[in-house]
């Protein structure tokens, strides 16, 4: 519930900032004739553009935050979920929700797409989150290579070595066959789930955990490049082991 209701009014603020500077781009830097032409297609033209761009926008912010490390620590909230269900689409950290929303509604207003069928993006989104976080076992068949699926997705969840940072895609599961990040044996289904150090498990210790997880680091660092210079001086460097977060 903290998740739920928090976040909705820390993301809402974070959106209105990125739609405000979005629409700033669309009046003052990009050149009127694109974003008029934009304007002016059909409705029914839009919306699969706006979930095509909207979507790839997902797959790589949803890819940065796995392969750079600060911002794993961010993105490992919603990974910290063991046992998948539908709840585990609202277990994000804001910063998390908000990097993501940057990739997929920032290009969309900028570009100067229609309220309507930006909304109808925003509308199939959300329910598609809820659906592939869900404990249903649906893998869409001949589709599954081109829909993002359940299965799809509680692979991405799997804490198995073979499909970590895979699936990165919210709704057009192409994008990762495209980018070379698919990952759907057709023999196994995703059974465990999280990630391998424990994790808080309350609110307000989640949404401390990647400030500490970075100062933990910064502070590790500076460990190492001390010990590096001692050894470098002639006396024996010790090596440190960070304690784990709680």
């Amino acid at each position: 519930m903290a998740f739920l209701f928090i976040n909705t009014w820390l993301v809402m603020a974070g959106v209105i900032a990125i739609v405000t500077v979005a629409i700033l781009v669309n009046r003052s830097v990009l050149p009127a004739a694109l974003t008029r032409a934009v304007g002016d297609l059909p409705y029914l033209v839009q919306v699969p553009i706006v979930i095509l761009i909207a979507d790839l926008g997902i797959y790589w912010t949803h890819r940065i935050l796995h392969i750079v490390p600060a911002m794993w620590q961010i993105h490992s909230v919603h990974h910290a979920v063991e046992d998948l269900d539908w709840l585990a689409a609202i277990h994000q950290h804001p910063l998390d929700v908000l990097f993501m929303k940057v990739g997929a509604l920032f290009p969309l207003y900028a570009l100067g797409f229609s309220t309507e069928a930006i909304a109808t993006y925003l509308a199939v989104y959300f329910w598609q989150t809820w659906l592939v976080h869900a404990n249903v076992r649906l893998n869409y068949g001949p589709l599954r290579y081109i829909l993002v699926s359940p299965e799809f997705h509680h692979w991405h969840h799997s804490s198995e070595a073979e499909a970590r940072d895979k699936n990165f895609a919210g709704f057009i599961s192409f994008y990762d066959v495209l980018f070379g990040s698919v990952y759907l044996p057709k023999a196994k289904k995703a059974t465990t789930f999280g990630i391998d150090h424990p994790m808080p498990t309350r609110y307000l210790a989640l949404l401390a955990y990647p400030f500490i997880a970075w100062a933990s680091k910064r502070r590790s660092n500076n460990s190492s490049a001390v010990q590096h210079q001692l050894s470098n001086d002639g006396a024996p460097a010790q090596p440190r082991q960070s304690a784990p977060l709680s």
